[in-house]
């Protein structure tokens, strides 16, 4: 009996720290996966690299580990999602980078945004991107390269040059070439995107000095974008989709209707606000941006980032020693009956959305004769749930609408008393879902989408929520609580 045909998505996750190959069923749960670590490298303070080498090894070790684990034959298409901002150029004769990837981290360029900002540029930038000049993004970094290294201004003259985000780099790669281009949830991350246009912009890429014919087609997310080369898998297998990682994050948690909204946890937090086919212009803090609707067509978002949310664990566990494992935050916290009017303000580097404030330090306030380690972890786990609800709020006024449902997803949505605390402060409910990989499977869904046939089943998984959580709070308590913080974070903005 000829044996049934399983209806792979092979999904490509390319992170910051590290590459993860994934393979969903027809029915979106894990067949197999495969991960692969990667060299940091930091050249200045404030600065971050990644050899592009190094990105495209990991990818591919991370594919053939995962094949191998199954039917390499069945696998139907690949979904692509990706570290924003982080650029990269290369010789489309040879492939080879003409520089170290410069990683959304690295600050190189912040002098050039305070720049742009003091002369006026910002406001010119919001209207046409949705984001702020930062040296987040990836206009600055591209300049900067065309302004330090000599071979890409010579590659540039000889219509040699490709510039490109972590996916398109890969894209080209994986094909042998053969593809160039990007997504709209890549591209409007790059401040010289025209979101509203939904083109490159040409006032921004004189702004610059940068050329049109050097960056890529862009196109929908959920887009057959061509194939992969046969010498990956064997056979030429078709790349579905491509989203930038918290924009897959958004599908993969099913975020499609106007006012869903999602939440990762990772070092920091990244909310997500699905606005439809309306780009609402943020007045508290928050950037406009494009995601994929349920067809892997472009819709409007906003975001907010906050900047210290796992780290703040990892600052208990490494630096102050009252926790032995990240695990270990959550019996800390319950071990005590409040944070005893203890609060934690976590500003190591700043506070970012809605405040965006550089200048803010990280505080403890409240402290007694009586506080113990076990209120200060507490409170600092309170402490994310808190930034969380600024963001929130601050998308739910420039929404006017009332956010009742949050998604969650990354290491932190598994610490149960932070999800409750969320839940009480927020007054809305928490829901994780089951299958915790919202990222990777946003891509294989999108993948799914744009492939159709059975693999489109996952699309229909009824079964999605793990564990929800809900409000156990009065209103009262709930602005007690809201309160204080709002003091605490006062104290941290102050300035001596």
């Amino acid at each position: 009996m000829e044996k049934t045909k399983r209806g792979y998505v092979l999904a490509v996750d390319q992170g910051t720290t590290s590459t993860r190959a994934i393979i969903f069923d027809e029915n979106g749960e894990i067949a197999a996966c495969a991960q692969h670590e990667f060299k940091q490298i930091y050249p200045k303070p404030g600065w971050v690299e990644h050899n592009p080498e190094d990105i495209i090894a990991s990818v591919y070790k991370s594919i053939s580990e995962a094949a191998a684990k199954v039917n390499a034959a069945d696998i139907e298409a690949v979904g692509i999602t990706n570290q924003r901002e982080t650029v990269i150029a290369w010789d489309s004769e040879t492939g080879k980078a003409v520089y170290n990837a410069i990683v959304w981290q690295c600050r190189r360029s912040a002098d050039e945004c305070a720049r742009l900002t003091e002369a006026g540029c910002d406001e010119l930038i919001y209207e046409k991107t949705g984001l702020m000049p930062d040296a987040y993004f990836s206009a600055t970094k591209i300049k900067w390269i065309m302004q330090n290294v000599p071979e890409a201004l010579k590659l540039q003259n000889a219509g040699r040059l490709r510039i490109g985000t972590v996916d398109t780099y890969l894209m080209y790669m994986l094909s042998g070439g053969k593809i160039f281009a990007t997504d709209y949830t890549n591209a409007a991350r790059t401040m010289l995107f025209n979101i509203h246009k939904r083109e490159w912009d040409s006032d921004l890429l004189r702004l610059f000095g940068i050329k049109r014919e050097t960056l890529p087609l862009v196109c929908p997310s959920g887009y057959e974008f061509g194939k992969t080369s046969g010498s990956l898998l064997g056979r030429e297998i078709p790349v579905c989709a491509v989203a930038g990682d918290q924009q897959a994050a958004l599908f993969g948690q099913r975020c499609f209707a106007r006012g869903s909204m999602k939440c990762t946890f990772g070092t920091g937090c990244f909310l997500l606000c699905n606005t439809g086919g309306d780009a609402v212009n943020s007045k508290r803090g928050l950037v406009t941006t494009l995601a994929s609707d349920a067809d892997g067509l472009p819709c409007y978002a906003l975001e907010g980032s906050v900047f210290t949310a796992g780290s703040a664990v990892q600052w208990l566990r490494d630096e102050m020693g009252f926790i032995k494992t990240s695990g270990e935050s959550e019996s800390a916290a319950l071990s005590v009956p409040d944070s005893g009017g203890v609060y934690v303000v976590p500003a190591f580097v700043g506070l970012g959305a809605p405040y965006w404030d550089s200048d803010a330090r990280g505080i403890i306030c409240g402290i007694t004769r009586g506080t113990r380690r076990e209120h200060i972890v507490r409170a600092t786990l309170e402490s994310i749930a808190y930034q969380c609800f600024d963001v929130i709020h601050a998308m739910e006024r420039d929404t006017g609408a009332e956010i009742k449902r949050l998604n969650v997803d990354g290491g932190a949505s598994e610490n149960n008393f932070m999800m409750q605390f969320l839940a009480d402060i927020s007054g809305a409910e928490i829901v994780r879902p089951r299958v915790t990989e919202t990222t990777s499977l946003g891509a294989a869904m999108l993948a799914a989408r744009t492939r159709g046939e059975k693999t489109a089943a996952m699309l229909q998984k009824t079964d999605f929520a793990g564990k929800i959580f809900k409000p156990s709070v009065s209103e009262a308590e709930r602005q007690r609580r809201i309160l204080g913080w709002k003091s605490a974070v006062a104290k941290a903005r102050y300035k001596q």
